[in-house]
C-alpha cells in the first residue's frame, strides 16, 4: 500500500514560518585524507581568502577523488551518535535522524521537481532513520553520464572547480599558525576531497526534532567553548559570474540550495567564488545566510520562498511520522515532475542496512543500563 503527500498546491504552505529550533552542534566527526573515520574535529579547516585570477582547472590531473560508489549508509553518523550517548548516558531525543542532503531535497521539493529522489527509511525506537537509496543514486548518475555533453569544458573538470575553490580558500590550521609559504602556495596544493569535517546537530522544524549530520567546509575563527553555542561556520560555493539578467535568475535558483544547506546546519556565512566561463576565479562575495530569502523577495522575481520550504518540510515530517509506524524498510520517493511524494514499505521486518548491528547492540545496552533495579526487600 502506497501513501502519498501532495506537494501541490504549493500556496497552502505560503505563510509565516513554523517554529524553527536553532541548530546546535552536539558532536562531530572527521574523515582523514584516506577517508578513514575519526571522532572529533581533526579535519576541520579555517577559511582564508583565496587568491583571485587562479585557473580552477589547474591540478585536475592530480585530483585525489573520493570514490563514493560504495554505500556508506548512516554508519558514520550512528557511530558519532552512539559515542555521544555513551558520554551522556541517555539516547538523543529526535524524531528523525538523517543526513543534511536528505533534508535539503525535502525542503526544496516545492520549487525543485526536475530530478526527483528516492530514500530509504526505518522506524527504530520511536525515531525514523532516513538515508539515500544508493541504487537509485547510482542509476541516476549513470543516466546523467550517458547524456551527450557539448560544452567546451568536460563536466568532470567543471565539477572539480568547486573542490579547487575549497582548497584555495582553506587552511588546516588558523592563519597565525600557518607558514607564509603554505598560504602563498595554495594554488599548487593537491586537491583531495576525501578529507571532510562533519557537524552533527540537533534542530527542529515545527513539531519534529531532527538530528542531522553534514559536511562543513570551514570555520571563520574558532569554536566557542560553551556547548551548543553558535559557531561561525563558512560554506564555500562557486558560481558563474553574473553578466546578464538570465545569469541572475540562474544564480537565484542556486541560492535556494545554498540557503537550505546552510540553514539546516546553522552556517551563518556563505562565500561564493564567482568564476568566468572557462574557470578563472574572478571575485568572491560574502553572503549572510539569513539575508538570502529576503534578498530574493525584494528582487521581485520570486522563484522560491524560504517560509514555504520550512512549512512544507514541517508538514511532510509530521505526516511521515504518522505514516511510518511499524518496523521494516520504507521507500520515500518523489518521481521527476511528480506533484506528490510517495511512501511505501519495501521490507516488512528488520531495518535493512540502515541501522547497523553495532548501533542496535549499543541501544540495547543503553536501555538495560537505564532500567531501575528492583528495590531490595527490608523485611
Amino acid at each position: 500500500m502506497t501513501s502519498a503527500f501532495s506537494i501541490q498546491p504549493v500556496n497552502r504552505f505560503m505563510r509565516d514560518s513554523e517554529p524553527v529550533k536553532r541548530p546546535k552542534e552536539f558532536a562531530c566527526f572527521s574523515y582523514d585524507d584516506d577517508h578513514q573515520f575519526h571522532l572529533g574535529d581533526s579535519s576541520m579547516k579555517w577559511y582564508y581568502p583565496p587568491p583571485l585570477g587562479v585557473d580552477l582547472s589547474e591540478g585536475y590531473e592530480s585530483f585525489v577523488k573520493h570514490d563514493d560508489s560504495a554505500d556508506e549508509h548512516l554508519d558514520s553518523l550512528l557511530k558519532t551518535i552512539a559515542s555521544h550517548e555513551k558520554e551522556t548516558g541517555k539516547p538523543i531525543d529526535a524524531h528523525v535522524v538523517t543526513w543534511r542532503g536528505m533534508m535539503t531535497k525535502i525542503m526544496a521539493a516545492p520549487f525543485e521537481d526536475r530530478d526527483g529522489f528516492e530514500m530509504n527509511a526505518t522506524l527504530y525506537r520511536d525515531c525514523i532513520f532516513i538515508e539515500e537509496h544508493h541504487q537509485h543514486k547510482e542509476a541516476s548518475r549513470r543516466a546523467q553520464d550517458s547524456q551527450p555533453w557539448s560544452g567546451p569544458i568536460p563536466q568532470e573538470v567543471m565539477q572539480f572547480w568547486g573542490y579547487k575553490f575549497e582548497t584555495l580558500s582553506t587552511l588546516p590550521k588558523p592563519w597565525g599558525e600557518t607558514s607564509r609559504d603554505f598560504i602563498e602556495s595554495r594554488d599548487k596544493r593537491t586537491v583531495n576531497n576525501k578529507s571532510q569535517y562533519c557537524s552533527v546537530v540537533r534542530t527542529g522544524l515545527g513539531k519534529s526534532i531532527i538530528c542531522l549530520g553534514g559536511e562543513v567546509d570551514a570555520i571563520w575563527d574558532s569554536k566557542p567553548q560553551a556547548p551548543g553555542a553558535p559557531i561561525n561556520w563558512v560554506e564555500l560555493k562557486t558560481s558563474a559570474e553574473i553578466r546578464s539578467e538570465r545569469d541572475m535568475d540562474n544564480f537565484e535558483r542556486k541560492l535556494m540550495k545554498f540557503w537550505i544547506q546552510s540553514f539546516l546546519l546553522g552556517v551563518p556565512k556563505i562565500i561564493v567564488g564567482f568564476r568566468s566561463r572557462d574557470g578563472i576565479l574572478v571575485k568572491t562575495q560574502e553572503i549572510d545566510t539569513t539575508s538570502i530569502p529576503g534578498t530574493v523577495q525584494r528582487r521581485g522575481k520570486i522563484r522560491w520562498d524560504g517560509n514555504t520550504c520550512i512549512n512544507f518540510a514541517s508538514a511532510f515530517l509530521e505526516w511521515l511520522r504518522q505514516t511510518i509506524t511499524d518496523d521494516g524498510v520504507w521507500r520515500i520517493r518523489r518521481r521527476p515532475k511528480s506533484p506528490h511524494i510517495e511512501v511505501f514499505q519495501v521490507e516488512e521486518v528488520g531495518h535493512g542496512s540502515i541501522i547497523t548491528e553495532g548501533f542496535m547492540n549499543w541501544r540495547i545496552k543503553l536501555s538495560l543500563s537505564q532500567m531501575e533495579l528492583p528495590e531490595e526487600s527490608t523485611a
